[in-house]
């Protein structure tokens, strides 16, 4: 055992590992987790992992018993009736709840439940939707029923609370009132509105963005209308009910409704258990399940109905009321399953140990920090008993600064963390107030993100300086010390700059110290060329090679001018289809025709490029923003891809290239020079440039020693092909071509765009016709080719084709030409040289 976990037992060793329970955290993860061996799961805040056991029982279950349709009347019906019946008395139970107080209705998920309780409340005019700001969107759409009933809603933010001085009790809370949203105010105030008027105020019981959990003491509190607000406005006048969303919170603190008696509990069941998803529940009590008004009436919520008459009489009991259709027996006959291990372990010991690894996680990032003395880490969410808020749930969220202060991209910090086999969540969480709280962010910052083109789930993780969403580590009850551990390792080795590591965190443009001894000399002799051209057909397929080929404005002629598309109209690529690397291409200019083979097709696919071998159907897609021309192809065409990547999708080309470019018998090519910069469906750029000596650099550092752990880090080795290059040049220093501004090949002009920004396809590699997948080589090229969230390999050109020297329409690329590149250092070099010339010409003339 280290150091590290020996302190660690030393502090946590009374609440980590669950000591008194049947088995121990080592023995639970060795014997029912074993899938996780190497990977940190570490987003159970998103969805918990079920037990191998546990998979293994219900298995059995299934497969020894007949379970039919509870809404028969045959043995099979009344044992499943038998089982829902255990299962929601074993729901009731986890949350303390009296049956004859509260009853489970059962649900697709949270979200249905809210959705339910948004539907069934019986709003007014003059009723208000009060909820915290720290609320999943899931709790916020309930708003839209409010205000459609023409109810107020509005958001508020706890700030103090007042106690008695001797029993220690609420008194009142004091709260800030967010604006008060209304709509079809006059179209109701008209109305004369009968009877009391009832309000819903909702909180979580643990914020999914922040860890922060919120009193239950509040249910009485908002019960007793003890709000008040700190602008001196008036409550709401009426009845107050109270919904707490136990999503989060309850897989380690379900809410005592034996205590704190809310009217609505809303959770999904693979929170706690991992298994089954699309279950969850609604815990209402019978007083407000009284109040709610259903509508709509479907199979088993009907006692009677009659089909040409408007007459239904709906069943007395809720559960069946609100229960549409046949409800997911088999997931319930599964949920006994999954509480018999949190029983085994108990909730109290759960909560213990998670907590133990996230006080130990926030207590180490709080403290880290870089070589000139800055803080690494900024975490959200702090415990504060004026607020009703002093406890801090199993999860850590923070984003990462760079020792200049600036911010590290949360996106940046989940694909570096997938490359470890870590896997956590970033962004907002679906929680857009917790979110706009902790990261500061004004109304005007939000809208200006959103017309900037941001969403949830892009990559725009750093906007205007500042950070649109976080980094979020949430631990379940099976999270080792391990688990922590490797995250601490992760950030501080790819995060934290120390005197000795600075430079291979690329916090700085250049990637690797190189010297420039004898540069001058090696340039001035021209020792780089073409080493190799391969064009690429169709988008994220394999491509072919050629000694020479022809440009054309959009840059190698044919390069991605096909693609396949989903039926739903999504691109399709290697990231998502792995398998589309199986796919070979070939042209044949002197024919005129595209070959096509598959390992997975007995025949290969012709297409002749000048006919109109398509269908004949023209349409516009959109892709990365730009509206394309495209025509597909017969069926026929359509039914080969889809066998060849096991997956319906059609081809489309690209209309315009074909026009904009025309070979003749003396094998010229023109250009439509009007159409100069646009691109066919490559992602960024016209080419791909890859060097040989910088394959080469990364190849000795995949098989060099791990400095820290004196282990050899790998035994891959790559070629430039893995990079799906259309240029490989070769000589020269490795990573020059970083600095390059222009490259002249023959006489032919290029502008450099820039580095490649590279993505886990490179990973992807073929072996006996399959497609394999490794974390390498983007791991290691992420220990020292990352600058600013992007991790660089290669450059990206434009041809600027209104550059050419001398005959234009003879724009061919042809291996072995030599290349003449231009950059800043270059020019620093030869300015240098010539001063220091024109200095000797100076003295001699003296």
């Amino acid at each position: 055992m280290d150091a590290a976990k020996e302190e660690f037992l030393r502090v946590f060793g009374r609440d980590y590992g669950y000591s008194g329970a049947p088995k121990t955290i080592d023995e639970i993860r060795a014997t029912e987790f074993k899938r996780l061996e190497g990977v940190a799961y570490l987003d159970h805040a998103a969805a918990t992992l079920y037990s191998e056991l546990q998979m293994e029982a219900i298995l059995k279950d299934l497969t020894a018993n007949i379970y039919g349709n509870p809404h028969s009347q045959s043995d099979s019906s009344f044992a499943t009736s038998d089982i829902v019946r255990n299962a929601r008395q074993q729901v009731l139970d986890y949350f303390k709840a009296s049956p004859k107080d509260y009853k489970c209705i059962f649900t697709s998920g949270a979200t249905a439940a809210l959705k339910l309780v948004g539907e069934a409340f019986p709003w007014s005019h003059q009723s208000s939707f009060v909820y915290t700001m720290e609320n999943h969107n899931s709790v916020i759409g309930i708003r839209e029923y409010a205000l459609e009933q023409g109810a107020q809603a509005y958001a508020v933010d706890i700030e103090d609370t007042e106690r008695d001085a001797f029993t220690g009790n609420i008194v009142s809370v004091q709260v800030t009132k967010h604006q008060m949203l209304r709509r079809n105010e006059a179209k109701f105030l008209a109305k004369n509105h009968t009877g009391s008027a009832y309000n819903l105020f909702a909180f979580p019981s643990e914020c999914n963005f922040s860890g922060l959990k919120f009193s239950l003491e509040l249910v009485k509190t908002v019960k007793e209308d003890s709000i008040r607000y700190s602008d001196g406005s008036p409550s709401s006048n009426g009845h107050w009910k109270v919904l707490i969303d136990a999503a989060k919170g309850c897989a380690t603190e379900p809410p005592d409704l034996s205590k704190y008696p809310a009217d609505f509990v809303v959770f999904s069941f693979y929170k706690l258990f991992g298994y089954p998803t699309g279950l969850g529940a609604l815990i209402v009590h019978t007083d407000a399940a009284k109040l709610l008004k259903k509508t709509y009436f479907s199979g088993g919520t009907v006692a009677a109905s009659i089909a040409d008459i408007d007459f239904v009489k709906q069943r007395e009991g809720i559960e069946e009321l609100f229960e549409d259709g046949t409800i997911p027996f088999l997931s319930i006959a599964s949920l006994c399953h999954g509480f018999k291990i949190l029983n085994s372990l108990t909730i109290p010991a759960i909560s213990r140990h998670t907590s133990s690894l996230a006080t130990y996680l926030r207590n180490v990032l709080a403290a880290l920090r870089h070589e000139n003395g800055t803080r690494v880490c900024t975490l959200y969410g702090s415990c504060s008993s004026k607020t009703l808020c002093n406890k801090m749930g199993p999860l850590v969220s923070f984003n990462l600064r760079r020792p200049d202060g600036s911010w590290v991209g949360h996106r940046e910090v989940e694909k570096l963390a997938s490359l470890y086999s870590i896997q956590l969540r970033t962004g907002c969480f679906c929680n857009p107030g917790a979110c706009a709280k902790y990261l500061d962010l004004s109304h005007l910052d939000l809208v200006t993100n959103i017309e900037a083109g941001h969403i949830c789930w892009d990559d725009n993780d750093i906007i205007n300086g500042k950070p649109s969403g976080a980094v979020r580590v949430s631990l379940g009850y099976m999270s080792t010390y391990e688990d922590v551990k490797k995250f601490i390792d992760f950030v501080t080795s790819s995060f934290v700059s120390t005197p000795t590591h600075s430079r291979d965190l690329q916090f700085c443009g250049r990637s690797i110290p190189f010297t420039d001894t004898g540069f001058e000399s090696r340039y001035s002799a021209f020792g780089v060329d073409l080493k190799s051209i391969t064009v690429y057909p169709i988008k994220s397929c394999a491509g072919f090679s050629t000694d020479r080929w022809p440009l054309s404005s959009r840059g190698l002629l044919y390069d991605r001018e096909w693609l396949l598309q989903s039926l739903t109209g999504e691109t399709l690529t290697q990231k998502k289809v792995p398998e589309m690397c199986l796919i070979h291409t070939y042209i044949d200019l002197s024919q005129g025709i595209l070959f096509i083979n598959s390992p997975r097709c007995k025949e290969g696919l012709q297409i002749i490029l000048n006919s109109n071998s398509s269908n004949g159907k023209r349409e516009e897609i959109s892709l990365r923003g730009q509206i394309y021309q495209v025509q597909g192809y017969d069926k026929e065409v359509d039914t080969w891809f889809s066998a060849a990547i096991g997956r319906p999708c059609t081809l489309l080309r690209h209309l315009s290239s074909s026009h904009c470019v025309s070979l003749d018998e003396r094998d010229s090519v023109g250009t439509c020079r009007e159409s100069r910069t646009c691109l066919n469906f490559s992602n960024e750029a016209q080419f791909l440039l890859i060097s040989e000596e910088s394959v080469s650099d990364l190849n000795n550092r995949l098989n060099s020693t791990d400095v820290g752990k004196d282990v050899r880090r790998t035994s891959v080795q790559v070629n430039p092909m893995r990079f799906r290059p259309n240029l490989v040049i070769s000589g020269g220093r490795p990573y020059a071509e970083d600095e390059w501004i222009n490259i002249k090949i023959g006489n032919k002009f290029f502008r450099s765009l820039g580095g490649c920004n590279r993505c886990q396809m490179i990973n992807f590699s073929t072996d006996a016709e399959q497609v394999l997948k490794t974390n390498e080589p983007l791991a290691t090229l992420a220990s020292y080719r990352r600058v600013k969230g992007k991790i660089l390999f290669g450059i990206l050109l434009r041809y600027e084709c209104e550059a050419e020297e001398g005959n234009s329409n003879n724009s061919w690329l042809r291996v072995g030409e030599s290349i003449t590149p231009d950059s800043k250092q270059l020019r620093d070099t030869h300015r240098i040289h010539t001063d220091m010339a024109a200095c000797q010409v100076g003295k001699s003339s003296r």
